[in-house]
């Protein structure tokens, strides 16, 4: 490996800086690996705005990136997988550099079916939407509602359900525009929000039954929403707050129906949680990715030199899928 690399900082302005910085080197238990695709999440763009200087943030300065797909290059003590030269994506955070130090339980392998500017789009998405499928007790046979169901990790949320053979997949977009994007992925029936009441269209598509589980990616009243869209037992499980992360919800949905309301925010679980997560999502999910169930969806494709390019796009909520950049 060289000495030094190319890094993407945050915290010098309103977009990522390139800097050359020295090549990390793995301690026990990490791996270092030689990343060729990386992509962009929603956590990026407000990372990017909360430490911009030039608009109030904190100026702190950062390595950025979560999502990376990559060639292990070294491995440190106690690894004996994944070894030297094989390919694997993965979550950890700094990954928008040449070489990237990871834990070795916070990877998974590349199917021979998939590319790296796919496969660096799909870590995210495998372990949350996974990850909140187990949380919340799902079965095969049972039925799901997915809002903010266009968002990168919505798609993936849609094929995973359709993979593990959900009933019903009831998926939720603020436009009927996207009604076919959502159908090509897997969904039974597409509610608009912007032209339908949630609870009177996911109680047309069950016969008034309402759904087992609820995965919940938008928050603000939508989540509010949730609650008497889920039948007595069900769960429903938050995932992101697309709209806003305050809610105010009716008690008697929540406490009649006997609901189970939970949170996930994987990205602050600890490292062998997050481990034994992004494990069982392998080992459930990745058939599925190798025969084309479960792909993500690409926006864009650029470069690091065109990084400011992506973050545009990211922060103008306009991308269908993943922003990736390829790693120089």
């Amino acid at each position: 490996m060289p000495e030094t690399m190319t890094a993407l900082f945050g915290g010098t302005g309103p977009d990522w800086t390139p800097r050359q910085v020295p090549v990390p080197q793995p301690g026990p238990g990490q791996i270092v690996v030689r990343a060729h695709a990386v992509a962009l999440d929603n956590a990026d763009a407000s990372m990017l705005a909360g430490a911009d200087p030039t608009s109030g943030g904190t100026g702190k300065e950062y390595q950025a990136g979560f999502e990376f797909a990559s060639e292990v290059a070294a491995v440190g003590d106690g690894v004996q997988t994944p070894p030297v030269g094989s390919r694997v994506m993965g979550t950890t955070p700094g990954s928008f550099a040449q070489y990237v130090v990871a834990d070795h339980r916070h990877v998974l392998p590349v199917p021979d079916e998939l590319g790296y500017k796919e496969a660096c789009a799909l870590p995210t998405g495998l372990l949350t939407e996974h990850g909140a499928l187990t949380m919340a007790g799902f079965r095969a046979g049972q039925s799901v509602l997915i809002t903010g169901a266009t968002s990168g990790i919505g798609l993936i949320g849609v094929q995973i359900s359709r993979a593990l053979n959900a009933s019903r997949v009831i998926a939720t977009t603020r436009s009927s525009a996207k009604r076919e994007l959502l159908e090509k992925a897997g969904a039974d029936t597409v509610v608009s929000t912007g032209e339908q009441d949630l609870l009177h269209a996911v109680l047309e598509a069950t016969g008034g039954e309402s759904v087992d589980v609820a995965l919940d990616h938008v928050g603000g009243q939508t989540f509010a929403a949730c609650l008497p869209a889920t039948r007595t037992d069900g769960a429903v499980v938050n995932i992101g707050r697309l709209d806003q992360p305050a809610s105010t919800i009716d008690l008697d949905a929540l406490s009649c129906r006997h609901l189970r309301v939970q949170g996930v925010s994987f990205g602050f679980t600890r490292p062998a949680e997050l481990g034994s997560v992004i494990a069982t999502a392998g080992r459930q999910l990745l058939p599925a990715v190798a025969d084309g169930r479960v792909r993500p969806l690409i926006d864009t494709t650029l470069s690091f030199d065109t990084a400011a390019q992506a973050a545009e796009r990211l922060r103008s909520h306009q991308a269908h899928g993943k922003v990736v950049l390829t790693v120089p």
